[in-house]
């Protein structure tokens, strides 16, 4: 299969484990922007799966990528700063 080309399958199943698993590794290293972006990525390839798809990830990983994440990362939270911090505060 092409690197390309749109997952299918067990292999769709397969990955978003994987990038719900990455999510949760990133969470427990206290990587909140890292954290973020994996766990989005997981959902919006979550939303793609059918309902008999859905059943064969863990229910620990649907748990936290529906629920427990969505906590701390749903849209009702504020926004990440950017990386550039202003000069206030700082010595010269």
């Amino acid at each position: 299969m092409p690197p390309d080309s749109p997952l299918e399958g067990n292999a769709l199943v397969k990955e978003v484990c994987r990038r719900i698993r990455l999510a949760r590794s990133y969470w427990d290293a206290h990587n909140n922007a890292a954290c973020r972006g994996e766990r989005e990525k997981a959902l919006a390839l979550y939303n793609t799966l059918t309902k008999e798809q859905k059943d064969q990830i863990p229910q620990t990983l649907r748990v936290w990528l529906r629920y427990r994440s969505e906590k701390y990362f749903g849209a009702h939270q504020t926004p990440p700063r950017s990386k550039r911090r202003s000069a206030k505060g700082r010595k010269p």
